[in-house]
This record gives C-alpha cells, sequence and structure tokens, in this order.
C-alpha cells in the first residue's frame, strides 16, 4: 500500500514558504521525535534556500531516549544544522529553541535588527502547543488530528524576536513506503489516505522486533521475544482483537476495531516510549525508496519513448485578451 495525502492547502502553503524564507533569519522544522527521519520535510532544504536551520525533535518524552540521542547526534553533525529535543508543553526546554535560534544566527536580535524565524513541520506534529507554550497563552489552534492550522500567523515572542507560524505540509509524493507507515501510524496524514489494518500491521512487525517486551507488557501474548517473532502480524492482532474486546457479530474479531487499537495505543503511549526507526534504518529506506523511485521513472520515459504512454501535453495558451466579465 502506497500512502499519500497532499490536500490543496498544502499546496498554498509549499508557495508562501518560499515567498516567505526570503525574508527568514532562521527555521525551525519540527520533526516527531518518535520518526525524525520520515517526518523531515525533504522539500524543505530547497523552500528554505539554505538558511540556518533548527531541527527540533519534539514529543520527546514519548520516543525511545536512546534512539532520540542518536538522532540529535546525526543532524548536528549536518552543516548550518542544530538540533534539539523537546516536549512542547514544558516551558523551561522550549526556551531553549530561543537561545539556539540566535547561535545560528548571532547577527540578529535588537530593535534595528530583530530575529526573523519561520516555523514548519508536518501536520499534527506539535507546533500549535509549542508556540502557546512558548506565548503564554493560546496564540495557535490546536488539535489532535492532521491539517488544523490552515493560515499562516505572525507571533512576536519578544519584542526583538518575530515567529512565523505556517500550515503542517507533508511533500506531494512519499517516494519511502515505512515513511508513509510511520507517519499514518503518528496522525500526520488524514484517516482516509490510509488503510488501518496495514497501518497496525506494520507497527506490530517494528514493535516485535525491536520493542517486545512492552509488546508483552501491553498484550499479555504469553510469548518469548524469539516466538513474538515467529509469530504472524495477522494472529496477533486477531489476538489483540480478542483481548480488548474488539469482537463483530458471531463471536468473530473486529480486525478493523483492533487495528485502530493499536493505532492508538502507540500514540498515547500506553505501549510505551516507542521511536519507529533510527538514522541508519531510515538512511537505508531512504536509499531504496530513491532507487525505486528512479527505476520507475525510467521505466515510464521508456515508455513513453516507445510511444504506449501519450507525451505529456503543454496547455494551449491563448493570446487573444479575454472578455472583461459582466458585473
Amino acid at each position: 500500500m502506497s500512502i499519500q495525502w497532499f490536500p490543496g492547502h498544502m499546496h498554498l502553503t509549499r508557495k508562501a514558504i518560499g515567498e516567505r524564507v526570503k525574508e527568514i533569519d532562521v527555521v525551525i522544522e519540527m520533526l516527531d521525535a518518535r520518526l525524525p527521519g520520515s517526518s523531515a520535510n525533504p522539500l524543505m532544504a530547497e523552500l528554505t534556500s539554505g538558511r540556518p536551520t533548527l531541527k527540533v525533535l519534539n514529543k520527546q518524552d514519548m520516543a525511545d531516549p536512546v534512539r532520540t540521542a542518536l538522532w540529535l547526534e546525526h543532524y548536528n553533525a549536518q552543516p548550518n544544522t542544530r538540533a534539539i529535543a523537546l516536549d512542547a508543553s514544558d516551558t523551561a526546554p522550549a526556551r531553549a529553541l530561543i537561545d539556539a535560534c540566535f547561535a545560528l544566527a548571532p547577527k540578529r536580535g535588537g530593535m534595528v535588527k530583530p530575529m526573523r524565524v519561520l516555523i514548519c513541520g508536518i501536520p499534527n506534529v506539535g507546533k500549535s502547543t509549542l508556540i502557546n507554550t512558548l506565548k503564554g497563552k493560546r496564540a495557535a489552534k490546536t488539535g489532535d488530528e492532521a491539517g488544523v492550522t490552515r493560515t499562516e500567523s505572525r507571533i512576536a515572542l519578544a519584542d526583538d524576536f518575530y515567529l512565523y507560524d505556517t500550515p503542517g505540509m507533508l511533500w506531494p509524493r512519499i517516494v519511502v513506503p515505512e515513511s508513509g507507515f510511520n507517519l499514518a501510524a503518528s496522525g500526520a496524514v488524514g484517516k482516509n489516505a490510509y488503510d488501518e489494518e496495514e497501518v497496525a500491521y506494520e507497527l506490530l512487525a517494528h514493535l516485535k522486533e525491536h520493542y517486545p517486551a512492552l509488546m508483552e507488557a501491553r498484550y499479555k501474548f504469553g510469548l518469548t521475544p524469539e516466538a513474538l517473532l515467529q509469530t504472524p502480524e495477522d494472529t496477533l492482532l486477531e489476538h489483540i482483537g480478542r483481548q480488548r474486546g474488539a469482537l463483530a457479530s458471531g463471536g468473530r474479531i473486529n480486525t478493523q476495531k483492533a487495528a485502530e487499537l493499536v493505532i492508538a495505543d502507540f500514540r498515547s503511549l500506553h505501549l510505551g516510549r516507542i521511536t519507529l526507526e533510527t538514522p541508519e534504518q531510515f538512511g537505508r529506506w531512504l536509499k531504496a525508496g530513491l532507487k525505486a523511485d528512479a527505476d520507475r521513472a525510467a521505466r515510464k520515459n521508456k515508455l513513453r519513448e516507445e510511444g504506449h504512454i501519450r507525451p505529456e501535453r503543454k496547455p494551449k495558451v491563448d493570446q487573444r485578451k479575454a472578455p472583461r466579465k459582466s458585473r
């Protein structure tokens, strides 16, 4: 299953970021600490024109601390980039990003040269919660679903520090299949863009390999880590459905409901602190995804050259002056 979600307002966001960044000093990209690679927008490097970047691994309290440390090391090794981890609802760590921005742009500050910061990230990553924490009041609308913020807004965090908030944005095509599943599991894509059972299967496959103790503690399979690893995901999901009362008529397992329960357990921390990827894992996924995407494009071009696919036709431009609409 390929997961894609790029509604119309995201096209407008992409355009708005491209325009706004011309007058920006630092870009804050908020990432989900549970999936730092998958939640990093590959368009941002292009859109932000090489501006100093602060990577904020948000929701660190929900992520595996060992893996969070690996990701911080990974991002802090990149040029013109700093990375910090925080929980957006905790005031003290959140203030650290202001100092980090001044460290990235030390010549900014004061009334003559106020710091201008663009904050962006995928949907439901916690931007609005962070902004409200920094501001000390409800400056931005929040919600536990993708796509709550729809328009850009400017927020003054200090007399010489302006923060431009943008709507959450994904990218037009997700070429890393694992990223699609991880984004769906985190709640970053709309519900109509994925199948809950497929996402639950992928989530269970990761958990039984990397977090068997957390799975056993939550679902009481009665299996050793070795036996759990050998058990098919559909069998595990049926057990969870039976244990949690996700039953249909006749005592059958409602796998749809069971899948929703697994995803909800991950999102609500009931399974424990989990990170779905390491820098090394994501690097392999990205390499394979880019290769598959290049192969797909090559096949498509070959079919077009052989005449099996019609060449894309450019729309005709009518040079005549359009008639004026009557009022």
